[in-house]
């Protein structure tokens, strides 16, 4: 939807519109080619494939001494044992105890009197506390799982390890004493409940004697006795709810025993046997196939994760397996140590085990059978940015290689690898926000991130995906923190080169205000890094191609021609000091000094367009000098490209007749500098020498020139060329010349009148602009004839009523052969542009043609 400003502009004619590359109805391609003239066409900066795999290429501005390495050792010692115990949580620190003295007893008949507890051994103390915070963590988790087992064996052992003394009638248990007749008593009412786990056992055994009161001296036992006998005959409602808690708890106890009963069966049964596999030498065959059972293993028997207790064996026995060297091997060892969540150190070491094997191509077959992408991106998903960095690198190294290979992408794009990276970088964005820092090493992370997503939006479904999820935004702060790295900023250009060459694209990031402030700044910091200002420019030129606010929030940003101008006097120079190596003859690319002139004259030629900005830009001498400069030192023959844009860009530029105008005043200079673009063999040179010949031609002085230089001849020779664009251009030069009575003649030479003729029958049904440029050229030629024929000839004339009468007949000018978006755009120039004129030129044939040719007048 074109802007009121955009409307206007559309309307003015002649004129030149650079393109947006988006897909377009066949009525704007043609509107585009007749109101806008022609569009400048630019290749995207070209990125080359990287020879190896590596976290930074070989254009990275890092020092060897500055990065991380890409080739390292790995060994079954670099993993360490600590991380083979299953993560607890944080552990609780033990409580004090701070015993209560017992009040006074009033009476002897208190049936509910509490008696002093003694105190309990600090060991003990310590041990019960973990266990209690092991309990508690367990129950918060949904799953009451013990953090370490003990075998039956050991479990026995710890049973009868428990200190039982008897001697001056008192029996020691668990650091608690009872008198032997009490002691014996208990222990024969409450028997010991022996569990999985010391821990739980010291509760069980705590809970059982919170109801047993303790003499306070060895020679009042029988005064307890009845205490406890009365205090139980008359249990409170406290009680009883303590009671069906403590019921309620031991019912859940032996259920979570009998689930480790079945996890100790299944372990012995099933995991047991297979680890016993692994330690046998064996080929690789054999024991790539026994992992791949483990992990099946594992996987049925919900034993996955971080929480399982015989975790530690089995990431001993993977780790010793890392020496054998096999990349499959390794690949499968990986997958499984993932999926036990290991972290920090190990984490780091099984990302890098990964990163080594992914850096040979040949094993992206491997990577991809193995499914090991979803383990990596869960990492990314789920762990700690903050104390896993470097594992992030690796970790985003190898997605970096798995998106370079065209077979990943689609997986990549299911799994959500796009949406998963944006995230990460949103987190740290949102980190630096907070703690008003970047995280140290990031930038190396944000290689390997924005490396990734460049090579994802090639695909369609993930620049759809990436538009979604506000994914520019973010990577424009991203360059706004971490502007001093090159690399970073280098790969955030390539990404928003490939989006806004899509004109959904080039709205999203139009719609970031702050973006042309960022680019300006980026240019100014990078001016002589070819491989980034080149990139930031295509992208200007990209925004400002179609969008008329682009135009003019780019102008108004401080500063902004005068980097351009800067930008482009530097590498004129260069250019003009390296002309670079002679080329055979024959079309070549541009050296980069020049790919970045032609980004330049694009943006220029496209800002020009703004009705404010383009007579600014026309009475600027800086800006015609520059593009003066170029015509003057460049040829067609040796810079194709930026002498077209260059030209493309006086063009605009000499779109306005103001007095200041720097174009209007040196317009017989850019006549002469355009004449050798008319002779040379390049259609896209002569089209736009010609179209500016369109514009200045309107100018007395310039007509003066054509006619003196021929070039009218040329421009009626150009009617003969069949191509609708260059027909189009040399009739509006034709038109401007008919203008002036003096001139009309010189449409009879080369028999112009003709070739305007059959352009009118060639073009006329399908360019009904042609056709009316046509009408009027003819219109002015025969402005004072009263003869057609004489004005014509008598060939022309008919052919002319014919055409003329056809055309202006709605049902055969309007074919139904097109489609109902052309078929509209057609009408509305038949309309609005040809039938007015075409009716006159008719109406004067018509009227000023005689049926009967006139008898000579005889002699007397």
């Amino acid at each position: 939807m074109l802007s009121s400003n955009d409307k206007k502009l559309e309307k003015m004619d002649p004129f030149y519109r650079p393109s947006v590359s988006k897909q377009k109805t066949s009525a704007e391609i043609i509107s585009e080619a007749r109101n806008a003239l022609r569009t400048v066409r630019t290749q995207r900066p070209f990125t080359p494939q990287e020879d190896q795999r590596k976290l930074f290429g070989p254009a990275s501005s890092r020092t060897p001494e500055n990065r991380p390495p890409s080739s390292f050792s790995l060994h079954a010692s670099s993993f360490e044992s600590s991380d083979c115990r299953p993560i607890s949580g944080t552990r609780l620190s033990p409580l004090e105890l701070k015993p209560k003295a017992p009040p006074s007893p009033t009476t002897e008949e208190d049936p509910c009197l509490s008696l002093p507890k003694p105190p309990v051994d600090p060991t003990k103390i310590r041990r019960i506390s973990s266990a209690r915070a092991r309990l508690f963590r367990a129950a918060s988790q949904g799953a009451l799982l013990p953090d370490r087992s003990l075998p039956p064996a050991e479990l026995k052992k710890t049973v009868e390890s428990k200190e039982t003394v008897m001697g001056d009638s008192t029996v020691k248990t668990n650091g608690i004493y009872f008198t032997e007749s009490n002691a014996i008593g208990h222990l024969k009412s409450h028997p010991l409940q022996l569990t999985y786990d010391g821990g739980f056992r010291e509760i069980q055994e705590q809970e059982i004697l919170k109801g047993t009161s303790l003499p306070s001296h060895p020679g009042s036992g029988g005064d307890q006795g009845k205490r406890r006998a009365r205090a139980s005959s008359c249990p409170s409602s406290s009680d009883l709810s303590r009671l069906e808690r403590k019921a309620v708890s031991k019912a859940d106890l032996q259920e979570k025993d009998t689930e480790i009963e079945v996890d100790e069966v299944f372990w012995n049964t099933r995991i047991v046997p297979i680890l016993h596999e692994l330690e046998k030498e064996a080929n690789i065959e054999t024991v790539c196939a026994t992992c791949t059972e483990l992990h099946h293993a594992l996987e049925e028997g919900n034993m996955l994760g971080n929480k399982f207790k015989r975790r530690s064996i089995l990431l001993k026995t993977l780790y010793k397996l890392v020496d054998v060297g096999s990349d499959l091997l390794s690949l499968k060892l990986a997958k499984i140590i993932l999926a036990l969540k290991v972290s920090r150190k190990n984490l780091l070491n099984v990302c890098k085990l990964v990163f080594k094997i992914s850096r040979s191509e040949k094993n992206d077959s491997l990577i991809q059978n193995e499914n090991i992408l979803e383990s990596l991106l869960e990492i990314l998903r789920s762990e700690d940015l903050q104390t896993n960095v470097e594992a992030f690198l690796y970790c985003a190294g190898t997605i970096k290689f798995m998106s370079g290979n065209p077979r990943f992408l689609s997986e990549m794009i299911s799994k959500s690898a796009l949406e998963i990276l944006v995230h990460l970088i949103r987190r740290m964005n949102e980190n630096i926000k907070k703690c008003g820092t970047c995280l140290p090493n990031s930038g190396h992370l944000l290689v390997q991130i924005t490396a990734t997503l460049r090579n994802l939006v090639d695909s369609p479904q993930a620049r759809s995906q990436c538009l979604g999820a506000g994914t520019l935004p973010q990577l424009c702060m991203v360059m706004e923190q971490y502007m001093d790295d090159k690399d970073v900023c280098t790969n955030i250009a390539r990404i928003f080169s490939k989006l806004t060459s899509y004109h959904d694209g080039c709205t999203a990031l139009a719609n970031y205000s702050r973006c042309y402030a960022l680019f300006l700044n980026l240019i100014n910091k990078y001016q002589k890094k070819q491989d980034l200002v080149v990139r930031i420019v295509f992208i200007l030129g990209n925004l400002t191609a179609r969008n008329n606010q682009a135009r003019e929030h780019f102008s108004k940003e401080k500063g902004s021609i005068r980097t351009l101008l800067s930008l482009f006097q530097t590498y004129q120079q260069l250019g003009l000091l390296s002309p670079g190596p002679q080329q055979p003859a024959g079309p070549r690319p541009p050296s980069e000094e020049e790919d970045v002139l032609v980004k330049l004259t694009r943006v220029l030629a496209n800002i020009a367009i703004h009705p404010r900005v383009g007579p600014a830009l026309a009475a600027d001498w800086r800006v015609v000098g520059l593009l003066l400069t170029t015509l003057e030192s460049k040829s067609l023959d040796d810079c194709e490209e930026l002498v077209i844009n260059t030209t493309a860009t006086i063009n605009n530029l000499s779109f306005y007749q103001v007095k200041n105008s720097l174009i209007q005043d040196k317009k017989l200079y850019i006549a002469e500098l355009l004449l050798k673009l008319l002779v040379s063999k390049n259609m896209d040179g002569i089209l736009e020498a010609v179209r500016v010949f369109g514009n200045l031609s309107q100018d007395h002085d310039i007509c003066d020139f054509i006619v003196q230089n021929n070039v009218h001849k040329f421009m009626i020779a150009l009617l003969d060329a069949k191509h609708q664009d260059l027909c189009f251009s040399a009739c509006g030069v034709l038109l401007n010349l008919t203008v002036d009575k003096d001139k009309r003649v010189v449409l009879k030479e080369g028999g112009g009148i003709k070739k305007l003729v059959d352009c009118l029958r060639d073009f006329g049904p399908t360019d009904w602009q042609l056709a009316c440029l046509v009408c009027k050229t003819l219109w002015n030629f025969s402005e004072n004839t009263s003869n057609a024929s004489s004005c014509f000839g008598d060939e022309d004339t008919n052919t002319l009523l014919v055409l003329l009468s056809s055309f202006l007949d709605e049902e055969l000018a309007l074919d139904s052969s097109f489609d109902q978006n052309l078929k509209n755009y057609h009408k509305l120039h038949w309309e609005m542009e040809f039938k007015p004129v075409a009716l006159q030129l008719l109406n004067r044939i018509q009227s000023r043609r005689t049926l009967l040719e006139p008898l000579p007048v005889p002699s007397f």
